[in-house]
């Protein structure tokens, strides 16, 4: 691949950004996308005196966003196309997690990992994984498709796609399912207790 193709496809990907993040580049979490995409972007570079200062470019914008805006969002992990980081603020994001396309992350979320003695276990998203405020997601579990989080649940097994996993540790809710009783038959009379007061005998002339 060349430079300018890298530099294309970098254009590319923070304007889909961009545009998940309602178009304004104001958001924190947009900001911290795209260092994040430039930082990706950098470290594909050969390693030369010519890519030293945009590495300390990349750096710095890390560092700003961490302490500032609170996400700490390494150029190491792999984050999908419309990926929105809702809300700034206590957002920690393990360097070796993955979080698939079209994906919600809101603020207090971690992405990390659970024992010290496997360091690069991180959680893998998969596409359209929302993430509610609060959440903890850790170890080298694997979320599916389409899963919603709950509100400060902890996650720390594997999630089947399409579920709702709430609480501490997070387990699925019951499927509830609506029983449907059949039609009942109502039988009028009295003349009184008609539709529009019409009497049962004025129906059948």
């Amino acid at each position: 691949m060349t430079l300018l193709s890298k530099v294309l496809d970098l254009i590319h990907i923070v304007s889909d950004d961009l545009s998940a993040h309602g178009n304004d580049p104001t958001r924190p979490g947009f900001q911290t996308l795209a260092v994040h995409r430039f930082g990706t972007f950098v470290h594909t570079l050969p390693r030369s005196l010519a890519r030293t200062p945009l590495v300390a470019a990349y750096r710095a914008g890390y560092i700003f966003c961490r302490n500032f805006y609170g996400i700490e969002l390494p150029y190491s992990a792999k984050v999908g196309t419309g990926v929105v980081f809702e809300h700034q603020g206590g957002i920690v994001i393990h360097g070796a997690s993955v979080i698939g396309d079209n994906c919600i992350i809101r603020q207090g979320v971690t992405l990390g990992n659970r024992h010290l003695n496997e360091p690069l276990a991180a959680p893998h998203l998969g596409t359209g994984v929302n993430v509610g405020a609060g959440a903890k997601l850790l170890g080298g579990i694997t979320i599916g498709n389409q899963v919603n989080i709950g509100a400060n649940s902890v996650v720390l097994h594997n999630v089947a796609e399409l579920e709702t996993v709430v609480g501490i540790p997070a387990r699925p809710l019951p499927s509830r399912t609506l029983e449907v009783l059949p039609p009942t038959r109502v039988t009028f009379t009295s003349p009184a207790f008609q539709p529009n007061g019409v009497s049962t005998a004025r129906l059948r002339e």
